[in-house]
């Protein structure tokens, strides 16, 4: 590989950086290639990135984006790294999925929100709600209370009605 193909791959590696919500970076040592090949199909399903990508030049990409000094020690033996743009939990869930399915994926570290992650805790990362479902938590319980206000005015509105109504008849009959 000559040096303009090694800097296009660090480009690449940093402008994907810049650009994700998460980054797990797996140890694929062991994979046959049917199982590499299911395994990029399961992050493609999901809209996730993943590139088997050298050390030297993984390292020079992260150099490249601040924030990222702690994760140089992982670079070693075989490394993938799984981008997410949008949920960042997702790659954990296929991550932990496929490493219990075959034995031979594990997770070195995950970065999410530049939040460094051992490889350890990627049961608690796989259990983590994703972006959606958090949305809907929290849109949930901002509908609580303007619903519970909406019923109060809707109420006071009713009792008025019924009082003008009360008002009306009282001056036709008078």
């Amino acid at each position: 590989m000559n040096r303009s193909d090694k800097e296009a791959i660090v480009a690449e590696v940093a402008e994907k950086l810049k650009r994700a919500t998460a980054m797990y970076i797996a140890d694929f040592t062991g994979l046959t290639v049917e199982e590499e090949t299911e395994l990029r199909r399961e992050f493609r399903r999901a809209g996730i990135e993943y590139r088997v990508v050298k050390n030297t030049l993984a390292k020079k990409a992260l150099e490249r984006v601040s924030g990222y000094d702690r994760v140089y020690e992982n670079l070693v033996g075989p490394t993938g790294i799984a981008f997410s743009y949008d949920d960042a939990v997702a790659p954990a869930r296929i991550i932990k999925k496929f490493s219990e399915k075959s034995g031979k994926l594990a997770l070195k570290v995950a970065v999410l929100e530049r939040q460094v992650f051992e490889g350890a805790q990627l049961e608690q990362l796989s259990k983590l709600p994703t972006r959606k479902d958090l949305m809907a938590g929290v849109a949930g319980s901002l509908q609580a209370p303007i619903s519970g206000i909406a019923g109060a005015i809707a109420a006071v509105l009713r009792d008025l009605v019924n009082a003008i109504d009360a008002i009306e008849k009282k001056k036709k009959a008078a």
